[in-house]
């Protein structure tokens, strides 16, 4: 496990931005990038096929995999059932350019074969009911990762905003017994601190936190405790550490130097194999323009409503870090790891690998 084998990300708060701009730089030979969470393309019926403008930028991300969120907090069955054929669609009308992953291989064929493998992912059990037998539906249909709450409370658990804590129910430790001889990847990232430990010590198989950061760096409810983040090492899973204004508290934009706290620290913390990138965003760039901050702010103010929006949400502090809003964004992360002196052997497992060995062992059936 290598634990607590320290980076060379030193001097991390002034070095990177002493080295001048980042430049993305290809794929060195046998890497294969993995996005723990995030956003291929536009699932709306209007823009399957995916425009050729988004396959350029799918192929430019160099992304072997990425864990596809297809639906999130009120999703019902139906909306779900609609979002996979869109999927399915869109790799029907794209033949060579996106594969659609249910098995390890597929991951290393994605790579081998410059083309991005897209991992069915949910971030809510809504569509799932009291009906465990929706676990077996789904996973039939090809979904490979289930959260098994969003920041509210499920039937299944209670989210990381629910002030009560409560923790697993009686059906989410039968959902994640199901999801574990399914082979099917419990994500615990917007679980609270309750749910993501007693998930961690109930399945028989390594979990994943998909996307989150480290509360001893920022103390936020979407970051995840130490004990937390050991004990999911210490049971084979991985954390993904996102991009996203959780990581600080500003003022202005996220940074690489943010990020680079989160990943050292989650190293320190969990080892070398247990840590990836989960960056919560679209392979698109977003185009920062008072018609997306205004578009944005509506969104967070929806969020506020529906009771789900995280502290720090804001259309003043928009989602991403610039410095890697690019299509290219794993090379530019490869450089910037690498010019903070990380290991390339490192860079490989937090970039991909990691996720790849835990998604093999998770995805056997039993």
């Amino acid at each position: 496990m290598n634990r607590r084998k320290l980076l060379g990300l030193a001097a991390a708060s002034g070095a990177a931005a002493a080295l001048g701009p980042l430049r993305a730089t290809a794929a060195p030979p046998g890497a294969l990038w993995i996005d723990g969470c995030g956003e291929a393309f536009d699932l709306d019926d209007g823009k399957i096929p995916v425009p050729e403008k988004i396959m350029a930028i799918l192929a430019a991300s160099k992304l072997a995999g990425i864990n596809f969120t297809i639906v999130g907090p009120g999703a019902d069955f139906e909306k779900t059932v609609r979002a996979i054929a869109a999927v399915y669609r869109a790799v029907e009308t794209s033949p060579g350019r996106i594969l659609f992953v249910r098995r390890p291989e597929d991951l290393e064929r994605a790579a081998g074969e410059g083309r991005l493998g897209v991992i069915m992912g949910f971030q809510t059990t809504g569509m799932l009911g009291e009906d465990l037998g929706r676990i077996d539906v789904f996973a039939r249909l090809g979904v490979r990762i289930m959260q098994l709450t969003y920041n509210d409370r499920s039937l299944y658990g209670d989210g990381c905003l629910e002030p009560a804590d409560a923790g697993l129910s009686r059906l989410g430790r039968q959902a994640i017994e199901r999801m574990n001889a399914l082979g099917v990847a419990v994500d615990v990232s917007h679980s609270g601190d309750r749910t993501t430990r007693e998930a961690i010590e109930a399945s028989k198989k390594p979990i994943l936190i998909s996307h989150t950061g480290c509360r001893a760096v920022f103390p936020h409810p979407r970051n995840k405790e130490d004990a937390a983040l050991k004990a999911l090492a210490d049971r084979g899973g991985v954390a993904g550490i996102y991009l996203m204004p959780f990581l600080s508290a500003g003022p202005g934009p996220i940074t690489p130097d943010d990020l680079a706290r989160h990943v050292q620290h989650a190293i320190r913390v969990c080892g070398e194999d247990h840590v990836g990138i989960g960056t919560d965003q679209g392979i698109e760039p977003v185009v920062d323009t008072p018609e997306y901050r205004k578009s944005l702010a509506e969104e967070v103010e929806a969020r506020r409503r529906a009771g789900v929006s995280a502290p720090g949400e804001s259309a003043d502090r928009p989602p991403f870090i610039p410095e890697f809003n690019r299509e290219a964004r794993f090379s530019l992360l490869a450089a910037d790891f690498a010019r903070r002196g990380m290991p390339s052997s490192i860079i490989d497992k937090v970039l991909g690998r990691n996720f790849e060995r835990a998604l093999k062992e998770i995805w056997r059936q039993t």
